[in-house]
């Protein structure tokens, strides 16, 4: 009897543990094929060579795998500028996802000259590849207060890359924070990276420098509902030292200081940067 018994327990674990494997195949499955969906995209020769030059120092494939992106899902990408990440997410999610671009909108009184360009430079990026920007929704900013990025509550995904310095220094940050979960799912994440100032600078000095501490994007987010689920170092420089003249944008890609010790600059690289996950 006892032989039998032990006869039947190990057929037991093994079929259990036959069991498990075969249910992890499919996953493992959808994992490595995503991640090959996603080297595609970031390989893809509708790539800006530019933009393409710039992943040593944004590091695209493992933020968006930090976040948890999936291609069915439904993200919503804030102001996405002349479209670096568009390029990467766009393709990833054409087929089985959805993608909300949420830009400066239309042209109209009041909006900065730099805004409309750069829509208008976007909205061209777009209509120029449909076999890749087909499918991506536009939609608007510019009353936060009010607006929709995407449905309410359809989102399983908000990203946004480097833009709360401007939302603070505009005044708008809580509604944006707001607005962002607004768009999401319960249980839905909100993907922050954001240039990272030292700890205990000053408000007045995040909106000369661009330089935002943790702390101040934690406490926006948690305002407005969301909770920190994890931090990441992926876009961390600790060659970036935080004080220059012209704040981050001293740095590339911009470079104002222009010439003036431009070779110090370029050997910096990006801006010291945050990476956030918050969970609605």
């Amino acid at each position: 009897m006892k032989s039998q018994s032990l006869a039947q327990m190990f057929t037991a674990f093994a079929f259990g543990a036959l069991v498990s494997v075969m249910a992890a195949e499919p996953v493992l499955a959808e994992s490595a094929s995503f991640d090959q969906a996603l080297d595609q995209a970031l390989q893809g020769d509708h790539r800006d060579p530019a933009n393409r030059e710039r992943d040593k120092y944004r590091h695209p494939k493992e933020t968006l795998q930090f976040f948890g992106l999936r291609p069915d899902m439904t993200v919503v990408e804030i102001s996405p500028g002349r479209g670096w990440y568009t390029e990467i997410l766009a393709p990833v999610l054409r087929d089985r996802g959805k993608l909300y671009a949420v830009g400066f909108g239309p042209a109209r009184p009041g909006l900065p000259e730099y805004a409309i360009k750069m829509q208008t430079a976007f909205e061209a990026k777009l209509k120029a590849r449909p076999q890749f920007y087909d499918q991506v929704v536009l939609t608007s900013m510019q009353n936060p207060k009010q607006a929709d990025f995407a449905p309410p509550g359809t989102a399983d995904m908000v990203l946004t890359f480097r833009n709360v310095h401007n939302w603070i220094a505009d005044g708008t940050a809580d509604d944006m924070f707001k607005a962002m979960y607004r768009a999401l799912k319960t249980g839905g994440t909100l993907g922050v990276v954001e240039h990272r100032a030292k700890p205990g600078t000053l408000p007045e000095e995040i909106k000369k420098s661009g330089y935002v501490t943790e702390d101040h994007v934690v406490a926006l987010a948690e305002k407005a509902g969301f909770k920190l689920a994890d931090r990441s170092e992926i876009n961390a420089n600790p060659k970036d030292t935080k004080d220059h003249p012209k704040g981050v944008w001293t740095l590339p890609p911009n470079l104002r200081m222009g010439d003036q010790d431009r070779e110090r600059y370029v050997a910096i690289g990006e801006s010291d940067r945050m990476t956030l996950k918050f969970i609605k």
